[in-house]
């Protein structure tokens, strides 16, 4: 039985106090002081960690003031803030030991759009995309490109300039921010641009808070100007934090404090909107994808695409490439970057041209391809190939896939993971080649294996050594290649940070400006942030400040971690792998990744808090010498004894009466899953919230009584199949509204489907479908059992939707095979969602053995909803290894595909169908939509696949009463309104939940796209 936890770092003193008056002083924000939510902001997308003492989500500019006016009196002096965006960081900019301030959760409204003017005003809680999204009907994009956009928040960008592809057109992000509205760490709210001329003098002049910075910034620059320019490199990404070259314009007499604040980090003031510039899209984009026999003629030959005009060269390596091969993101770009044969593709280009004018676009796009041409004919630069793509929707899956490369190098096998550290450095274009030569070099001397992709366009290089930062020695390594590549990155005259910021680098920011400009910066933190409140530590310190910047050597998340026994750590990999990349953060609600996380908008609730609350839970164990892994062991073979729940009640009254316990956070954490599992194939690290979900829960529950609710759930597969025996008996019992007012309150379950009526028995009474005869089929000739299909039951298709497993036989009859329903065999999904693996793994093994001993017939199989399906696949591997044997259960699709050439194809006729594909199918199935489209296809239809999210249903997760709320809210999010749009009878879902939910909250149900194929087949 585990122990309770009752270790947490305790909140100061003098926080608390403050937090405390916060809640009381007009503040409209979140307060949170809890550890699991100090523990969710503790790590960002860096090797770093660091607890706060809370965490404040503010809703307006307005609470700001409120906040830091509060800090302000004496009593909390000491008191200090970092702000957070997205959290996407990969050098530790927002972590901090004190009260973290998280815009992104309710300050992510846009304020103002000026299409005219092409410039918006927003909240910086806005995500990039989100904002790009609500601009793009007026032909308008905010252009700074970066990787993590679909979770990057405005505010995070400014604060660290961000920049990335495409950025030698479209500049940095202090290129297209207007102007800010910022709150000082006194409370006092400005509003900044640019100030010219007389304007500007009488700034100068002005007795007040805002003046004095003026006045402070302006003397930095005019006095330092020489030391600027000769300090600054020529680079198109160039040396933030702060940005003392671009601040102030002698030639008009213009200053513009947006300069200082863009890179600040959070440590000049708070931002909290921001006017921003908007480019045009371009009319016309081309991505020319140029392959190479090496990475090293990748870079030397970058320059020729440079010369060409081109928006943006990207280069990415083998390793990365290999990595892309291996994730479910290459189905969609395999056609668009396809092997050379008889060649080894170990470098790519990924060159991009846009354009407004046709012809002109045209004529570049030709003048490079035929550079191109004659260099392959000629055998020279090490070009083996290169392929053109012009269609805008191609364009985007291949950078979805570049995107999703930076999360896919921390996937490698192994121990040794590749970290952020060292992973943007800039140096100018044509000195890349030969720096990259000394960069690799320098990580083979070290024996270390490496991931390389980069903007050679712009001389930036993304690197990330793979260490195990569990082991002290490679900590120590890690420090070493840092000053190493911080001084290679000076000897090239470049920068140390082209893209991420400094964060827990700020100790090389002395070196790179040089003693004299580095004391302006300080005294400009000095004029902004006297008593080093904002983000301490980072970029600077106060000219009259003791405290030392941030260092590299700072804690790490190795540090906690090899606290954890080894093989505790690789049992729990699924967790214990998150590198903080935050692609579960994903603001797109049309998206199936983590439906909880769009849901609460609680870092919590994403599949990286979860991961990281697992690791603290398997940390603290460990500390009290508890081993997971031998008690899981123990829990599998060993039944339930009267002790154990004796012990079970007396720990659940305890519960109860306030007693805290570590576990009661995470458990907290894992009951807002869906156990959707798109986490385990969307996340690029494949963290699996699902699988160490079960686990958890199967250890909790040792310890603390579950609800009746979970034994309802798990044993659904023994009581229906009973319960379907006479639905005119149950169905009506059901429906009593005492039934469901006792169902709600007692049980906790709502709106529990009725069985079906007739059953699949009747339905199935007057044909051989339903007559299994393992003998008959055993005799059965070769051609006879390639004309059959055997059918498995899942229990709620088979029970509850029995008129979509019968149109299903009809379907196979119609198309000429002989269909045969396989007796009713559990699953086991159900339990495994509730944690109850010991019988889970009974379930697994015994439809294990009856499936393997089918599977030797050499009859196909094929089930009908894909969580059940699916659940064969995945679960049952994890939890019986190799006794699993090799038996495959396909999904209605995948069987249809397999005998599509033996059906006669049919003319296009007719209105299209609308597909709503499952979660769990779609993202582990990436070709779902395809695969269906072609068989409608073939068949003489129109399949169109239809973008959504989560239904809300999610198996038994929408019927809990807790959940409700939370169910119908996921629904409306992306599927209420095609729901509204598009004619009923022409949408499709293949989950049986899916179909429950669309029942529920539209009043009329949806098919199933058999039942689709047999009305054209009718």
């Amino acid at each position: 039985m585990i122990p309770r936890i009752d270790l947490q770092q305790q909140i100061n003193p003098t926080y608390f106090s403050f937090l405390e008056a916060l809640a009381d002083s007009g503040f409209r924000g979140d307060i949170e002081r809890g550890y699991a939510s100090r523990l969710a902001v503790a790590t960002d997308n860096s090797v770093y960690q660091c607890l706060p003492q809370a965490v404040v989500f503010p809703r307006s500019s307005q609470d700001l003031v409120v906040m830091l006016t509060l800090a302000g009196k004496e009593a909390y002096r000491d008191i200090r803030f970092s702000p957070r965006g997205g959290g996407t960081g990969t050098n530790g900019q927002s972590l901090n030991d004190n009260i973290v301030v998280d815009l992104s959760r309710h300050m992510h409204q846009l304020l103002t759009l000026d299409a005219e003017g092409r410039r918006v005003r927003v909240q910086t809680g806005m995500v990039k995309d989100k904002l790009n999204q609500l601009v793009a009907p007026q032909d308008l994009f905010f252009s700074p490109d970066l990787s993590t956009s679909n979770r990057a928040t405005i505010g995070g960008m400014i604060n660290t300039d961000a920049s990335g592809q495409g950025s030698l057109v479209y500049g940095k992000t202090s290129d297209h921010v207007l102007g800010v509205t910022a709150v000082l760490v006194d409370g006092t709210l400005i509003e900044t641009g640019p100030v010219s001329g007389e304007a500007l003098d009488q700034k100068l002049e002005e007795d007040s808070r805002e003046g004095e910075l003026y006045r402070c910034v302006y003397h930095s620059v005019t006095g330092h100007a020489g030391e600027i320019e000769r300090r600054f490199p020529k680079l198109n990404r160039f040396l933030t934090g702060y940005d003392l070259k671009h601040v102030y314009d002698k030639h008009t007499h213009t200053l513009d404090l947006t300069r200082i604040l863009c890179g600040s980090e959070g440590s000049l003031a708070f931002i909290t909107e921001a006017w921003l510039d908007l480019t045009p899209i371009p009319k016309y984009r081309t991505l020319v994808n140029v392959k190479y026999d090496s990475f090293q003629s990748a870079l030397r030959n970058a320059p020729l695409m440079v010369e060409a005009k081109a928006l943006s060269v990207e280069t990415v390596d083998s390793r990365v490439l290999n990595l892309a091969r291996e994730d479910i993101i290459w189905h969609s770009v395999s056609d668009l970057i396809r092997d050379v044969p008889g060649k080894v593709m170990d470098g790519l280009n990924m060159v991009e041209y846009a354009d407004q004018d046709e012809a002109a676009q045209r004529d570049k796009v030709e003048a490079l391809c035929a550079r191109l041409d004659e260099l392959i004919k000629r055998g020279e630069a090490g070009i083996i190939g290169y392929q053109r793509c012009d269609d805008l929707a191609s364009l985007n899956r291949i950078y979805a896939m570049r995107k999703k490369a930076v999360g896919l190098l921390g996937n490698a096998k192994g121990r040794k993971k590749p970290v952020a550290f060292v992973e943007d450095t800039a140096v100018p274009p044509e000195h890349l080649a030969d720096y990259i030569m000394e960069f690799r070099q320098l990580l083979d001397d070290h024996g270390l294996q490496y991931g390389m992709f980069g903007h050679v366009d712009a001389g930036v290089l993304h690197v990330r050594p793979a260490l195990d930062l569990t082991d002290p020695e490679q900590e120590v390594m890690l420090r070493r290649i840092s000053d190493q590549v911080n001084a290679l990155t000076a000897k090239y005259g470049g920068l140390m940070w082209g893209e991420h910021g400094k964060g827990y680098r700020s100790e090389y920011s002395p070196v790179f400006f040089g003693e004299t400009l580095f004391t302006e910066l300080r005294r400009i933190k000095s004029a902004f942030d006297p008593f080093n409140r904002l983000n301490p530590g980072k970029i600077c310190t106060p000219l009259d400040s003791l405290e030392q910047l941030v260092s590299v050597d700072a804690t790490k998340r190795g540090f906690f971690d090899r606290q954890i026994p080894v093989h505790v750590r690789d049992g729990f990999t699924q967790a214990m792998d998150c590198n903080g990349n935050g692609l579960c953060f994903d603001f797109e609600v049309r998206s199936p990744m983590c439906p909880s996380m769009k849901l609460t908008a609680d870092r919590r609730h994403s599949p990286k808090g979860r991961a990281g609350l697992v690791r603290e839970w398997l940390r603290q164990l460990s500390a009290q010498g508890f081993d997971p892994m031998a008690e899981e062991a123990a829990v599998m073979s060993r039944g339930t004894s009267v002790k154990g729940m004796v012990e079970r009640i007396k720990h659940t009254l305890a519960r109860r009466r306030g007693e805290y316990d570590f576990s009661h956070e995470v458990k907290e954490a894992m009951d807002g899953c869906l156990a959707c599992k798109a986490c385990s194939s969307q996340c690029p690290i494949k963290v699996d919230v699902p699988t160490f979900r079960a686990r958890f829960l199967q250890l909790y529950h040792q310890r603390y009584q579950r609800p009746p609710k979970d034994y309802l759930v798990s044993w659904v597969e023994s009581y229906t199949p009973w319960m379907a025996k006479a639905p005119g008996l149950v169905n009506p019992v059901m429906k009593n509204q005492w039934v469901k007012r006792g169902a709600a309150s007692w049980l906790g379950m709502v709106d529990m489907p009725l069985v079906s009526n007739p059953s699949l028995k009747t339905l199935l009474a007057d044909g051989p479908a339903g007559q299994f005869d393992l003998a008959r089929l055993q005799g059965l000739s070769a051609e006879q059992k390639a004309k059959t299909v055997l059918i498995v039951q899942d229990p709620f298709t088979s029970f509850y939707d029995a008129q979509v497993v019968f149109d299903l036989v009809r379907l196979a009859k119609a198309l000429g095979f002989a269909p045969v329903v396989l007796p009713f065999k559990p699953n086991g999904k159900a339990a495994h969602v509730k944690g109850f693996l010991r019988r889970f793994a009974a379930m697994a093994a015994d439809s294990a053995q009856f499936l393997n001993q089918l599977a030797r017939l050499g009859i196909p199989m094929m089930g009908v909803d894909p969580s059940l399906v699916l659940c064969y696949r995945d679960e049952y591997d994890k939890i019986l290894g190799p006794a699993r044997g090799d038996f495959e259960v396909l999904l209605p699709q995948e069987w249809l595909l397999r005998v599509l050439e033996q059906i006669p194809a049919r003319q296009p006729a007719g209105e299209p169908w609308y597909l709503f594909a499952h979660c769990t199918e779609k993202t582990a199935k990436p070709a779902t939509h395809q695969d269906w489209g072609r068989i409608f296809g073939h068949l003489g239809a129109r399949l169109e696949p239809v973008a959504v999210g989560c239904c809300g249903m999610a198996g038994t997760y929408g019927h809990e009463t807790r959940n409700l709320e939370g169910s119908r809210t996921l629904y409306g999010l992306s599927w209420a309104e095609p729901m509204g749009r598009l004619p009923r009878e022409r949408c499709l879902a293949t989950g049986f939940s899916c179909r429950s939910q669309v029942k529920r909250m539209e009043g009329q149900p949806v098919k199933h796209p058999v039942q689709a194929l047999l009305s054209l087949l009718a």
